[in-house]
């Protein structure tokens, strides 16, 4: 039986095996490490050495080898860790190293491992508890810390000791809180000094937060997973930090947390060689951003920056940090996000700037777009100059280190990894389509938008498919092969595939952005409608008499709104892992554009899909993993008792033992053949 794109496809994660990721670069820029998988079909990843003066690299780790026949169980809270992280491979999936990379340590199957890398290359295991997650080494390079259960353990040349952990069953220490993870960007929770005497370690009650629990109805005799989920309006985990001597001594550090504090979210912490302490903190309401200095004797914690908005203060990526220094922050100023140095606006308005990369000698490395479509690496110099460093198209990133900068790129061709000049060999598989998207500006607030259609198509009149997202923080619309993969194999099988981006989606400035604040459903849903109204008028292709529209998670809620209030306009939809009810999904998130649901109740309630079932007009196919602890599978259980208690017949697939990610290779690749022949049916075709 030959290879199919849903197949390959779901075989290959999505195309990640055998790509090289996680980049990390010298501090002197003579060596990078980085992770691979030994094919496009394998998803065990091995971790690489590569040297930037001959391009060549060698294999420094491999898990086949390490673990031998020993393979075990990855540990719960790595699964949960992976989740969160949107892993989906195996093996070596995430490291940790000396800022010279001279060592590094990693996990595999809850073991710790330490390479020498600047030495002969020779791997240890280190003695553990058997259950370790995010191991971290030492600035000496002689010790690794990990989490273990409730708490955080070190190993070593003395052997392996307990440093601090949770008295009680809802407290741990040195793991990340769900929002923390899921929203805010940090998946850690513990910090090596940089003396190495000491670590900073955050101390999480859940005790307060709701307890949830998800079940195997496959499985009626095993016992449901409890989760505690800090559903929007409710209470958040009760996040402490204290700094913890290796004695297993502590020094608590007040940032103005807990129920009588002015902060709610520890939203990052950055402790490096050279320079103070610093920690970013968020008010519950997310319109108040500071930045602390820590003591770290002492224990005493100072407001060095503080940034307000009058709807959220965003979080970006490698944000905030110091430069010689001066604190780095990037801000929303006027119709820009900014690069900002000690409280002054450094980069030019106009350009978006999306990250952080890195510090060097002749800038600030961030990621910049002047256009959503594409996404530059520049570098900013001190006097606001801005200098390409990699551009032309596509998504780019890049990590620097001693005058070296590793420039990874993602464009219509594919991925590439090049560092001084070499590619760095990608064994990932070539799909089996090829996308070939026209892109659009359309309407009077000039959409981004682009148009799929089957390959050697003779111009007669196709059913549409409307493919979005359409949700904060991510785009559809971009030139690159990733993101039209899967809709141009549905414009294969005969259907015109329009994506857009409307209000709401990043890299076109605060306002846009900010359009969504107190209604997640109307500026998405009337931007869908335009852009896709606007590309009909212009191409007779597209057939309105027959448009569908899918969508995942955030894009799920969507397909459903769409299909539910404008079945004028969609007249089948397919909804994957949709929100339903706004109230059952995560505080971080769902607050900073609805509010609290105990003050705004309207705002919710307009949202609130399982209040318009009885709009239901047309097919509509709901798809959820029921071991989904993200958006979980009430939403999708709540608006089909609402559908048919109003008498609307629906579809629902229910995933047994499926997450959010949907991993298992044969759920992604049947899931796609189940959508189309749904659409295909719905559209009459």
């Amino acid at each position: 039986m030959g290879d199919t794109f849903p197949r390959q496809s779901a075989r290959t994660r999505r195309f990640t095996c055998g790509q090289p990721r996680s980049v990390s670069v010298s501090e002197d820029g003579n060596r990078v490490l980085f992770l691979r998988s030994g094919g496009g079909d394998d998803p065990v990843n091995c971790l690489w050495s590569l040297d930037p003066a001959t391009g060549g690299d060698r294999l420094v780790a491999d898990p086949a080898v390490l673990l031998s026949e020993e393979q075990g169980v990855v540990p719960s809270a790595e699964r949960e860790r992976r989740e969160r992280a949107r892993e989906t491979g195996s093996g070596i999936v995430a490291y940790d190293a000396l800022t010279d990379l001279s060592r590094a340590c990693f996990a595999l199957d809850g073991r710790v491992f330490l390479v020498d890398l600047a030495g002969d290359g020779r791997v240890v295991e280190m003695s553990s508890s058997g259950d370790a997650v995010d191991p971290r080494i030492s600035p000496d390079g002689m010790s690794v810390a990990y989490v273990s259960g409730r708490g955080v353990r070190t190993t070593g040349p003395a052997g392996d000791h307990h440093l601090i952990g949770g008295a009680t069953d809802t407290v741990s220490w040195g793991s990340a809180e769900f929002v923390a993870a899921e929203e805010m960007g940090r998946i850690r929770g513990y910090w090596w000094s940089p003396d190495g005497e000491q670590v900073l370690a955050t101390r999480v009650d859940v005790g307060g937060v709701e307890e949830w629990w998800i079940s195997s109805p496959v499985e009626p005799g095993s016992t449901p997973r409890s989760v505690r989920y800090p559903a929007a309006g409710t209470a958040n985990a009760e996040v402490g930090l204290a700094l913890v001597a290796l004695d297993g001594s502590t020094t608590g550090v007040d940032w103005g947390g807990g129920p009588d504090g002015e902060f709610e979210y520890l939203a990052g912490v950055r402790w490096a060689a050279g320079e103070p302490l610093i920690l970013t903190v968020q008010t519950r309401d997310q319109r108040t951003l500071a930045v602390l200095t820590v003591d770290s004797d002492l224990g005493d914690a100072t407001e060095h920056y503080r940034i307000t908005d009058d709807h959220w203060v965003e979080l970006v990526p490698g944000a905030p940090r110091w430069w010689e220094g001066s604190l780095l922050t990037v801000e929303d100023r006027g119709e820009s996000r900014r690069l900002v140095l000690d409280g002054e606006a450094l980069s030019p308005d106009g350009l978006q700037v999306r990250s952080i990369l890195g510090v060097t000698t002749s800038g600030v490395l961030v990621q910049a777009s002047t256009d959503p479509l594409d996404v530059d690496v520049v570098r900013v110099g001190r006097d606001g100059s801005v200098e390409s460093v990699s551009a032309g198209g596509g998504v780019r990133s890049a990590v620097p280190g001693g005058g070296l900068v590793a420039v990874s790129r993602s464009d219509l061709d594919g991925t590439s990894l090049e560092v001084s000049g070499h590619l760095v060999a990608s064994l990932a598989e070539e799909p089996l389509v090829a996308p070939t998207p026209d892109f659009h500006v359309v309407g009077e607030r000039d959409i981004r938008s682009a148009v799929l259609f089957p390959a050697g198509h003779d111009g007669s009149p196709l059913p549409v498919l409307v493919d979005p997202y359409g949700g904060p923080h991510a785009q559809r619309v971009q030139r690159t092969r990733a993101q039209f993969l899967t809709s141009q194999w549905f414009a294969d099988r005969g259907f015109a595939v329009v994506v857009a981006d409307g209000r709401g989606t990043p890299g076109r400035g605060p306002a846009w952005e900010r359009a969504v604040a107190g209604d997640l459903a109307g500026p998405v849903l009337d931007d869908q409608v335009d852009a896709l109204e606007a590309i009909a008028a212009d191409d007779d292709r597209l057939d309105l008499s027959r448009v569908a529209i899918r969508g995942w998670s955030f894009g799920g809620y969507l397909a459903a709104l769409a299909v539910l209030r404008r079945p004028d306009v969609f007249h089948a939809a397919v909804a994957g892992a949709p929100v339903t009810d706004w109230r059952l999904y995560d505080t971080h998130y769902t607050e900073r554009y609805l509010g609290n649901p105990e003050v705004n109740p309207e705002v919710y309630k307009r949202a609130d899909l399982c209040a318009e079932s009885a709009s239901l007009t047309g097919p509509l196919l709901l798809i959820h993993g029921l071991a989904d602890d993200n958006v979980i599978a009430a939403h999708t259980l709540a608006l089909s008792r609402a559908l048919l208690e109003a008498g609307r017949p629906h579809s629902v697939l229910p995933l047994s033992g499926v997450t959010h990610m949907t991993p298992q290779e044969e759920v992604a690749e049947n899931l796609l053949l189940v959508q189309l022949a749904f659409l295909k049916n719905a559209l009459g075709l």
